[in-house]
């Protein structure tokens, strides 16, 4: 059974736990046009595998604080998943981080995190959800769309240090 608790100081060695490695297939190229955002799928001849540095913050602001969390899966003991939250300044719910095991992807456990940040943010009096995502990224582009996300902007400026990224793709879900 899968659990999903927010972060205690015992538990913050597990962290970077699930920071494994994910593919990249293709990417997701995006047109506004009168209004409406249009997105359509070029996948790579060739996929990569890349992995995100793990993170080192101060996690006793998510532990402590009133405006920051963290949410852990776990398989019994193992930490198979995370969701990093933040109120921000527009009442939004950001998510500043979500990953799961590799193992344990395809099986649910990113939908449950989202419905838990989904919960907070309700609790919080927020009015929706929101994170980026490059737009190399498609897997994690389809799972959000999948999920209700909508696409709300887009910045062909943010990634400029690295060649490899073109846009940085705002997803919201407003509730």
């Amino acid at each position: 059974m899968i659990r999903i608790i927010p972060l205690k100081e015992e538990q913050v060695k597990d962290i970077n736990k699930m920071n494994d490695s994910f593919p990249i297939i293709g990417k997701l190229n995006v047109t506004y046009r009168d209004g409406l955002w249009s997105t359509k799928e070029e996948l790579f001849f060739i996929s990569k595998e890349i992995k995100f540095p793990d993170d080192h913050l101060e996690w006793n602001d998510y532990i402590k604080g009133e405006q920051k969390v963290i949410f852990l899966a776990y398989d019994a003991t193992e930490c198979i998943g995370q969701i990093r939250l933040v109120r921000d300044w527009n009442k939004f719910c950001y998510i500043e981080n979500i990953a799961v095991s590799k193992n344990y992807r395809n099986k649910g456990i990113g939908k449950k995190l989202l419905k838990e940040a989904e919960r907070w943010a309700k609790e919080k009096n927020l009015i929706g959800l929101s994170l980026e995502a490059q737009d190399d990224n498609l897997i994690a582009c389809r799972f959000y769309s999948k999920e209700g996300m909508v696409l709300g902007g887009v910045d062909a400026l943010k990634q400029t240090y690295n060649p490899e990224i073109d846009k940085t793709l705002y997803w919201y879900k407003i509730f």
